[in-house]
Order: C-alpha cells, then sequence, then structure tokens
C-alpha cells in the first residue's frame, strides 16, 4: 500500500508548492512543476496497462528500467574482466584500437588467463626461431579454370554491405584496404561507389541478386557481365548463408530502403528488400557448380568462388560430388563461422544453427583433400579472426587466408555496443542516419584500418618464425595443441582425423563412409534424409 501512498503525497506536495508559489514568490514554480510532472507520471503508471510493474510500483518501477538500460555499458565498462567478455574480451578490443593507433599493443607482468583450463589451445615455437620474411604472404587465388588469378592478402575485409554500415565506414574501410594491399568484400548489398574507392575488391552476391538483377529478383547476367568487368572487382563470392544466420534471408525495412540504397541493389525505393533464404538460379549441387562455371566465364576469367556456414558434413561432400563429376570446381571457398558478426540475426539462429569455424574449416579441407580437390581450390576462414594467433590457428585448420568484419569495425572506432541492428550505432559504424555518420572521419579511420591490418599480419609472421616456420604451407596440426585435462594436451593431429589425399574416391574410411554414400550431386537433403527416398505419410 505504502507504494501508492507515494503517489498521493507526490500530488499533494505539488498542490502545496504551486499555491505557495501562487501566495508568495515565482521561485516556487521550478519545484513545483517538477513534482507536478513526477506526479503525473506516477498517475498515468497507475492507469495505464501496459507495464504490470508500473502499475504495481508508480514512478519507483521506472528505476528498473533505467537499470536495465545502463546493465550492458555497467557490465563492459566495470564488472567484466578482461578476459572474459564476449563475443570480443576487453583485451582483444585493447589489441586492436592499440594497434590500429600505432602504439604499442603490449602487456606486462603475465597472462591474465586460465593456462591450465581444460580447452585452452597454444601455438607450438621452435627451439631454432627463423628470421620473418620481409613482405608478408600473399595465396594465389586461382584454379585451372581462373584465367586472371589473384594474389590475396592473409587479412582481409569481410564481407559487409552499405546499408549495414554506413558510407563512411566502407569508405574508411575500403581506404585503409587499398593502402595496405588487401582485399574488401561488399557483402551482398550490392557493388557500389563506396567499395570502389581504389582497393581490390571481392563482390559478394547474395540470393537476391543485388545490383545485378531483373525487376522480379532474378539474376541478371548482362548487368552482372556489365558491373564485374571494373578494374577493380577481383574476385566474386556466391553467398550460399552466413554464419550469423544460417538458412534464413534478410529483409530491410521500407522505411531504410533510401534511393541511394534502392539504386544500388536495384529495388524500389520505399519498399521493403527482401533477400530469400534460397537462391533462384540454382537448386542443387550440381546446378550451383555450373553457376560457378558460368560466373567464372561472365566474369573474364576471374576467381569465382562460394561462402557458406557449414551445416551437414553431407552437403559439402554432394557439393564435391559435383565437381568431380561436372569437371568444373570454384577457385576459394569461404568457410563462415556460427560464432556470428556483424548481422543481426534471431537469438536462436545466432545460438543454435550452424557450426562453428573450427568444425567448418575441418569438414570443408578434409572434404576437398579427401575428393582429391584441395590443391586446386583456396579456402578462406571467416569468423571472429582479430589477432595474430587467430590467423595462424585456421590456416592450420586448414583455411589460406582469413577474413576478419567485426575487428576491421573495431579499427574504424566501433565500441561493441551491440547496436548495429537498431540504426543508432554511437560511433557512426552501423547506421544509415546522416547525422550519426559524420562523426566518423574518413581520413583518420582509413589509417587505423591500414595500421591494424599490417601490424597483425606481422605479428602473425613473427609468430610462424618463432615456430621455425618460413612459409605458411609448412604449418601442421602437430603446431597446434589442446589441453584435454588437468595433466594432458594433445595436437590437433591427435585429435582431429585428417584424410590422406583421394582416400575418399578409393576406400572412405568408415567415419566418413556413410556421408560420403549419402551425399548426391542432384540433391541437397536434410541431414539424416537419404535423397531420393520418398517418405510414407
Amino acid at each position: 500500500m505504502i507504494r501508492f501512498v507515494s503517489v498521493a503525497l507526490l500530488t499533494a506536495l505539488a498542490g502545496a508548492l504551486l499555491l505557495m508559489a501562487v501566495l508568495w514568490t515565482w521561485v516556487w514554480w521550478i519545484p513545483a512543476v517538477l513534482v507536478a510532472v513526477v506526479a503525473a507520471v506516477g498517475i498515468y503508471d497507475l492507469v495505464q496497462r501496459q507495464h504490470s510493474l508500473l502499475r504495481n510500483y508508480p514512478v519507483l518501477g521506472h528505476m528498473r528500467f533505467l537499470l536495465e538500460a545502463l546493465r550492458p555499458e555497467m557490465q563492459q565498462y566495470f564488472i567484466e574482466r578482461n578476459f572474459d567478455g564476449r563475443p570480443f574480451d576487453r583485451d582483444v578490443r585493447s589489441l586492436i584500437y592499440e594497434r590500429a593507433k600505432g602504439t604499442a599493443a603490449e602487456l606486462a607482468f603475465g597472462t591474465e588467463r586460465d593456462i591450465d583450463q581444460i580447452g585452452y589451445e597454444y601455438l607450438v615455437h621452435s627451439a631454432r626461431p627463423v628470421d620473418p620474411p620481409d613482405e608478408p604472404f600473399r595465396v594465389r587465388i586461382g584454379g585451372p579454370d581462373c584465367a586472371r588469378p589473384y594474389d590475396m592478402a592473409l587479412m582481409n575485409v569481410s564481407a559487409m554491405s552499405f546499408g549495414a554500415l554506413s558510407g563512411n565506414a566502407l569508405r574508411a574501410l575500403n581506404n585503409g584496404a587499398r593502402k595496405g594491399r588487401f582485399a574488401h568484400d561488399t557483402g551482398e548489398g550490392g557493388l557500389t561507389p563506396y567499395h570502389l574507392g581504389g582497393a581490390d575488391v571481392v563482390w559478394e552476391l547474395g540470393s537476391g541478386y543485388f545490383g545485378a538483377r531483373t525487376p522480379d529478383g532474378a539474376f541478371d547476367p548482362d548487368q552482372f557481365a556489365d558491373k564485374v568487368a571494373h578494374d577493380l572487382v577481383k574476385c566474386v563470392s556466391i553467398k550460399l548463408s552466413q554464419g550469423a544466420k544460417p538458412g534464413i534471408g534478410g529483409v530491410l525495412p521500407a522505411a531504410k530502403v533510401s534511393k541511394e540504397i534502392a539504386e544500388y541493389r536495384g529495388v524500389p525505393v520505399g519498399e521493403k528488400c527482401v533477400s530469400p533464404a534460397a537462391h533462384s538460379a540454382f537448386h542443387t549441387p550440381r546446378e550451383l557448380v555450373k553457376f560457378v562455371a558460368r560466373l567464372r566465364e561472365l566474369a573474364g576469367g576471374k576467381p569465382v568462388g562460394f561462402k557458406l556456414c557449414v551445416g551437414s558434413r553431407v552437403d559439402v561432400l554432394a557439393t564435391c560430388k559435383a565437381m568431380l563429376a561436372e569437371g568444373v570446381t570454384p577457385d576459394f571457398v569461404i568457410v563462415d563461422g556460427a560464432e556470428g558478426g556483424t548481422a543481426a540475426a534471431p537469438l536462436e539462429y545466432e545460438d543454435n544453427i550452424g557450426l562453428p569455424l573450427t568444425d567448418g574449416l575441418m569438414i570443408v579441407h578434409n572434404a576437398l583433400v579427401g575428393t582429391g580437390l584441395r590443391d586446386r581450390i583456396r579456402i578462406g576462414a571467416s569468423g571472429k579472426v582479430a589477432s595474430g594467433n587467430d590467423i595462424i590457428k585456421r590456416l592450420i585448420q586448414g583455411a589460406d587466408y582469413t577474413n576478419s568484419a567485426r575487428s576491421m569495425m573495431m579499427a574504424t572506432g566501433c565500441i561493441q555496443s551491440q547496436r548495429c541492428h537498431t540504426n543508432h550505432c554511437p560511433v557512426g559504424v552501423a547506421t544509415q542516419d546522416p547525422r550519426r555518420a559524420r562523426a566518423l572521419d574518413v581520413a583518420d579511420k582509413s589509417e587505423r584500418v591500414y595500421r591494424y591490418q599490417k601490424a597483425t599480419v606481422a605479428q602473425a609472421m613473427r609468430m610462424m618464425a618463432s615456430m621455425g616456420v618460413s612459409d605458411p604451407s609448412m604449418l601442421n596440426p602437430h603446431m597446434l595443441r589442446k589441453r584435454v585435462s588437468p595433466t594432458e594436451q594433445r595436437s590437433y593431429a591427435e585429435l582431429y582425423e585428417w584424410l590422406e589425399p583421394g582416400v575418399l574416391l578409393n576406400h572412405a574410411p568408415p567415419s566418413w563412409r556413410s556421408d560420403w554414400e549419402s551425399a548426391d550431386p542432384d540433391c541437397y537433403a536434410p541431414a539424416g534424409v537419404r535423397p531420393n527416398v520418398v517418405r510414407p505419410g
């Protein structure tokens, strides 16, 4: 009952102050108005029907909503330790910021991490280190059907569209990539002037075919051929799925489809922009492989590949069988991890669908090795790559190069406020609000992106040299170890199965035999359902 008495007292106090203001002096008007406003809020709380908490606790109940709004910032800045924040802890964020600013990213007094914890991973150094090379390593992208191969950097800007990021953020990323000679992936939102500032570009083509689509949303080969001929477009990536929300499409609300976005995506202004869950240009593994060949021909022989978050090993093997049957291979495959990325997604998708990057890389690498295709196809790793050791781990796990989105965003000023989907990014990175985007200084952030990527790749090469490695091709699973018990560590060579070249074609090992036999180049079947089998009912 006392919670209702507070509203009554506030109302009485407001009346008394108003009376004093009328009878004595105007000074009493200020507290009178303030108390009257609070009393009005309390009365409204009593009669409104949306929040039960406020009906039972008028005025006082608003403290709960205030604390809830402040909770993320309080948690991040005052409660969490340097090494246990999510998705990136404070140590990693600080490392990115310091490298982007060109200051020393070093710590003193030893590690804060529990290196005796089960699951802790470490790289194996050599008793005889070598000198790191003077120039960064690069990876040649281009199989036997590619006429215009491309040399990819070890770390590149991952897929981020105009619409998800502001124009200023994309300009900063592109300028940094141009100066550092690493690639910039457009994301599925289309090829825009913000991506064509001078950096090498990977044009990502999603299921919406934005920028190369007919009015009804189908793939338009003529538009594609015209745009892909641009000298800055070095590769084309077909997006099958992404780690943040594998198996689901996307929707850009009508209110966000501005004239500029509509122009670049090839959609009507002010209408809801839908990216379907599945492609309309192909439906089976065989059709996917043929589509790769078609795009490569339209692109004049530039490298063409696809990106996916792995769900089923059968799907990967079915695609490999299609490659063998058609005699056509993509030039690269980008493996995205279920750790997610910059895209907004339903909680159920972020937490429960898709394989982590480590497992996805293992499956794709082994599938290509086991089918004898690995030497024709390069593998990119996309997912939580932020430091030099992240690059090396992914190379050991089967990748040839890495892509990064969130750490590149942090290099442009992102503070991990996790408001990317609200259009209220506090630093102007993930927003289409021009007033917020103007806060991002393109010239300064371009330098930060350049410095961050350069320092991170240099650190990766330095760490490889400490491991006795003079070239990434020398990395092997024995060099990455994991603690599996309080008294035992095992290498990735022992923990995981590594197939021999061509073994799936001759005699598939028992652990792969069932999936290999289930894989059909003419069908993407749900996991556990054999293709061409019709279930009763």
